[in-house]
């Protein structure tokens, strides 16, 4: 079966002197319903990039009955060890809407549908070694280099709160943040701390993209991130290195991706020189 995803490499030198590489698969944004049999191969198919270490930044499903598929389709990573947070579309259903919208100036307006069984997916998830860094700070130890995580519920639903896992890191080689939605506050306060690096998705990639010399535009973040930053790795004097995931899905009711193809990345973790 032909794969129809773009993998997106990347590199962050971030580790200290002598310490090996450290393969990260980050994904994001599934957005999975039962019937997306071509999704569901393709993310089987991830376990062929031979990650370390597998990031999830959150909108694992799309369906009320999308739980026992993310497991399903995850099945091989989740065997390798894993660090999560939720997105918006994990608690709530999505609802029909203008798609057009998405690329509207975002005025914190959110129409929800039902609401799904997050619960389920968090208790599976964890229940093969996963770590939910949802609104906690965990360690996690990776071909002997000592990484420390932190991550914020999703900012999109205003449901964040840095302050629960702020402060400088503790005893660690890495320092990584990882969230949803890269809202600039969430940002700002991993700078504060001196955090490493942020790994976050939602913006799936401008999800509609203009052509453009070198490549294409993003119209919109669907947050505040600016729009530039919205796929791929990005450098900020002064801020931690943010890779951002354009994602693999779409909503159901917005399947709509121009110049911003499903992707997968697998980010290198190198030593800095």
């Amino acid at each position: 079966m032909t794969m129809t995803y773009v993998l997106r490499e990347a590199e962050m030198p971030i580790l200290p002197a002598g310490h090996e590489d450290i393969r990260v698969l980050h994904f994001s944004d599934l957005h999975l319903t039962p019937t997306r049999a071509k999704e569901i191969a393709d993310i089987k198919s991830f376990i062929s990039l031979k990650p370390d270490l597998v990031i999830s930044t959150g909108d694992f499903l799309a369906h009320k009955s999308a739980v026992p598929v993310v497991l399903d389709a995850l099945d091989a990573l989740l065997d390798l060890p894993g660090l999560y947070v939720f997105g918006s579309n994990d608690y709530y259903a999505p609802v029909p809407k203008n798609p057009l919208k998405y690329l509207l100036p975002n005025h914190g307006k959110r129409v929800h549908g039902p609401e799904l069984n997050w619960q389920e997916l968090d208790v599976g998830l964890q229940a093969r070694g996963w770590k939910n860094v949802n609104t906690s700070r965990t360690t996690i130890t990776i071909k002997k280099t000592v990484i420390e995580a932190r991550g914020t519920d999703d900012a999109h639903l205003e449901f964040d709160d840095y302050s629960r896992v702020a402060g400088e890191p503790g005893k660690c080689s890495v320092a990584i943040g990882i969230t949803h939605a890269p809202y600039l506050r969430i940002i700002d306060g991993m700078a504060k701390d001196n955090l490493d690096a942020i790994f976050a998705g939602h913006t799936h990639g401008g999800q509609v993209r203009l052509p453009w010399p070198g490549g294409s535009k993003a119209l919109t973040t669907n947050c505040d991130l600016p729009n530039w930053r919205a796929r791929g790795l990005t450098v900020v004097k002064g801020e931690p290195l943010l890779h951002v995931s354009a994602g693999m899905g779409t909503g159901p009711f917005s399947r709509i991706r121009v110049a911003s193809p499903p992707e997968v990345s697998l980010v290198t973790l190198t030593a800095a020189f």
